[in-house]
């Protein structure tokens, strides 16, 4: 029964050319020893030094994102430099491009605000997009976010094509929303 059940997720991953998968709580400790190990599978995947570097930088983005704004927390908010939030990513291939997964919880009153960074950048240019980095890191970082406000134009600047992104409903936590965002590199 045991290796039934894990013969059926590992089925589903190589159905899908999921190279790396990990659910749970994300802490700097943990995003560091999935950096090592997505460098690594990188490697064997051929993927070339371009490539890499704008597949781990969107991998930073999204832990950080993941750290910072999952409403699911084992740490209090003022703790900052020791968050531990729980959400998931992958990463896998299609084709030629790999597409970075990433899910978490976050609460239902901040969806607007998300979403309203998010779909401008659907109708930006490469070149639009690399100009409002610029501005951006020229700008004093937003009151509501914890980083700099650079992680979705990152993505979207790294990513070949335009972020995909979704919001569910919680079902078993009411206030909360799942957000998921994909990019294709």
């Amino acid at each position: 029964m045991l290796y039934e059940e894990f013969n059926e997720f590992w089925d589903v991953a190589r159905k899908r050319n999921i190279i790396f998968f990990y659910v749970g709580y994300f802490s700097q400790h943990v995003v560091s020893a999935i950096s090592e190990t997505i460098k690594a599978r990188l490697d064997t995947a051929g993927a070339a030094g371009p490539t890499r570097r704008r597949i781990f930088s969107s991998f930073i983005e999204m832990s950080q994102n993941i750290m910072h704004y999952s409403a699911d927390s084992l740490t209090p908010d003022a703790q900052l430099d020791q968050q531990m939030r729980r959400g998931s990513f992958c990463i896998g291939t299609r084709g030629d491009s790999f597409f970075l997964l990433c899910a978490n919880p976050v609460s239902t009153d901040n969806v607007a605000q998300i979403r309203a960074r998010l779909e401008p950048l659907h109708t930006m240019t490469m070149e639009e997009i690399r100009l409002a980095y610029k501005k951006a890191l020229r700008e004093e970082t937003p009151a509501d976010s914890k980083g700099a406000g650079l992680g979705f134009l990152t993505m979207a600047r790294d990513a070949s094509e335009p972020l995909e992104f979704e919001f569910v409903q919680d079902p078993q936590e009411p206030g909360h929303t799942i957000f998921c965002i994909k990019a294709i590199i």
